[in-house]
């Protein structure tokens, strides 16, 4: 797999100071720069920012199903090493994170086989972290 340049996502949340506690205490993500209406952050080398949007209200009801799963969407998150997703979901256990989906693998014994996860920031945003132990198989069909 390429070396790739980090992206950088900007997602509303409807209460900024609690956004801030999830990401910065809860998922230990480091604070960059930050204003009275949003907060960037280092999301596993990427730049990922919050922005303060009192009104936002996610369809908690709008989901996919893969693998026997009712998949959130929208989600984002990002593709970790095999090592640093276990430890991020053992972290995010430790903190009683209420997943919507709790760590698995999924498409076990399948081309793209990977290890999951869902769960929601305080604003309703869905977040997927995932790993492959062969990274060549991300885009397998």
């Amino acid at each position: 797999m390429s070396s790739l340049n980090p992206f950088h996502l900007a997602v509303p949340v409807n209460n900024l100071e609690k956004a801030r506690a999830f990401y910065t205490n809860t998922l230990n993500f480091k604070e960059g720069r930050s204003d009275t209406h949003w907060v960037d952050y280092d999301f596993f080398g990427h730049q990922f920012v919050i922005h303060e949007d009192k009104n936002h209200q996610p369809n908690p009801d709008a989901f996919s199903l893969v693998d026997g799963h009712e998949v959130p969407v929208p989600h984002f998150g990002v593709v970790l090493e095999w090592e640093a997703f276990h430890e991020f979901a053992d972290r995010l256990k430790q903190n009683k994170i209420e997943f919507v989906i709790k760590p698995y693998i999924r498409f076990e014994g399948k081309p793209g086989e990977q290890a999951t996860m869902f769960f929601k920031d305080p604003s309703g945003n869905a977040l997927e972290f995932k790993s492959f132990k062969d990274t060549s198989q991300i885009f397998a069909k």
